[in-house]
C-alpha cells in the first residue's frame, strides 16, 4: 500500500497553494514598479521635445538675434485628467513651433508652449512648458526649459 502512494505523480494542494502564494507576492512587487517605469517612459516625451524645443530656439536666435515666443498650449492645452495620447495639431499649423520647425512625430501626451513678450520683438530669451497628466489622476505634472537653463525643471505630479 505505502509503494502505490509514494510512485503517484503530482502535486499536493499545500504545494499548489504555496506556488500560488509564491506568484502572488511576485506580482504584488512587480505590478507598482511596472506601472512607475510605464510613466517615466511616458515623461521622457516631454524631456525629448523640451530638449528639441530648446535647440531650435537656439538655433533660431543665431541666425535670426531673437526669439520666437508667446506661443499658447498646443496642441489641446487642458491635459489634466486626460492621460491619453493625443494629435500634435496647431490650427493650421500657425503655431510658433512652426516657425521653428519643430513638430513631434506622431501623437503625444503632453502640451507645449512658449513663454515671452510677443514674436518677432522679442529679444530676452523664452521659456518653454510642457504639461501632461499621465495617469489622468487630475494632477498635472509640469517640465520647463529655457535658454538660460539647460536642466529641465519638473513640478507638480510625478514624473
Amino acid at each position: 500500500m505505502l509503494r502505490k502512494l509514494r510512485n503517484r505523480k503530482g502535486f499536493t494542494l499545500v504545494e499548489l497553494m504555496i506556488v500560488v502564494a509564491i506568484i502572488g507576492i511576485l506580482a504584488a512587487i512587480a505590478i507598482p514598479n511596472f506601472l512607475n517605469f510605464r510613466l517615466k517612459a511616458k515623461a521622457s516625451e516631454a524631456k525629448s521635445n523640451l530638449g528639441a524645443i530648446r535647440t531650435t530656439e537656439t538655433a533660431y536666435y543665431a541666425e535670426w538675434s531673437m526669439w520666437v515666443g508667446n506661443q499658447a498650449m498646443v496642441p489641446n492645452g487642458g491635459r489634466a485628467n486626460n492621460g491619453d495620447k493625443i494629435s500634435w495639431s496647431p490650427v493650421g499649423d500657425a503655431s510658433r513651433f512652426s516657425i521653428l520647425g519643430f513638430a513631434p512625430e506622431g501623437r503625444v501626451f503632453f502640451d507645449y508652449n512658449l513663454e515671452g513678450t510677443d514674436w518677432p520683438s522679442q529679444t530676452a530669451g523664452f521659456t518653454s512648458n510642457a504639461e501632461g497628466d499621465l495617469d489622468a489622476n487630475g494632477a498635472v505634472s509640469t517640465y520647463t526649459i529655457g535658454n538660460t537653463n539647460t536642466e529641465i525643471r519638473h513640478s507638480g505630479a510625478p514624473f
